[in-house]
């Protein structure tokens, strides 16, 4: 199953900053028809409308009310990509006295907004002819680390669930694609003192264009992140992506 975005509508949430801006960018670069662009408020997509020249559409999404998620979709009839980018991180270790309300936070946005948004957009994209949903995970999702506990768990929860909405709307041709970023040069990059081993976002928006076009389930597009594909890639073709047995 292959999707080509040219002359597509998409929808990006967390759409403002960091890899959800950049790949409002490379959308735009590649030739898409329309791009709503996911904010928690519209003030903060201006910078996004003056880029898209007429292309670029603000509309408010916060993955942690989820009214705002049904409105969306109520809203964006015509989309047939969407990329839920979105997502919270603490830097919380597993003893900490905030390990229960950081997990709380994360779970939140990173677990629950990513079922939310697949129920939404699930009817508008078999709509519109089956389309695509790109959900950003990490590799964190497969390997916890200490200070990243929480956060860790969440995305790990949420890679899970993708395998799950990938299932699910299968029958209806749409094309689900889980990726996996390490390092990427982000305020929360910056945040957690990552940028010196961080990639530039624009790997990770092209490397979306590429595996839409190619209809890859994983995406591990950075240098870190490729060193992890490197030894979890057999796992992942045979079980992941297989059906569920190995040869």
């Amino acid at each position: 199953m292959s999707f080509q975005i040219t002359d597509r509508v998409v929808l990006v949430t967390g759409a403002n900053r960091g890899i959800g801006k950049s790949i409002v960018e490379t959308f735009l670069a590649h030739g898409v028809k329309k791009v709503y662009a996911g904010v928690r408020e519209l003030s903060k997509a201006k910078d996004l409308v003056e880029l898209g020249q007429g292309k670029v559409v603000p509309i408010i999404i916060d993955l942690a009310d989820r009214a705002t998620i049904d409105w969306a979709a109520a809203d964006a009839k015509d989309v047939e990509l969407v990329v839920n980018n979105a997502g919270i991180a603490r830097t919380t270790s597993l003893f900490s006295e905030q390990v229960y309300e950081s997990l709380d936070e994360e779970l939140k946005v990173n677990l629950y907004g990513v079922i939310a948004m697949a129920r939404a957009f699930a009817p508008v994209l078999k709509a519109n002819g089956g389309g695509a949903f790109v959900q950003l995970n990490s590799v964190v999702s497969i390997k916890s680390f200490g200070d990243f506990a929480t956060y860790s768990a969440s995305k790990a929860a949420a890679y899970s669930v993708t395998q799950a909405i990938r299932d699910g709307l299968r029958e209806q041709g749409t094309l689900v694609v889980s990726v996996h970023p390490g390092p990427i040069a982000t305020d929360m990059a910056a945040a957690v003192g990552l940028l010196e081993v961080a990639d530039p976002p624009a790997v990770v928006s092209e490397g979306i264009v590429q595996a839409l076009a190619q209809g890859q389930f994983h995406v591990f597009p950075d240098k870190m992140a490729k060193q992890f594909w490197g030894v979890y890639e057999n796992y992942a073709r045979n079980i992941v992506e297989g059906p569920g047995t190995v040869e």
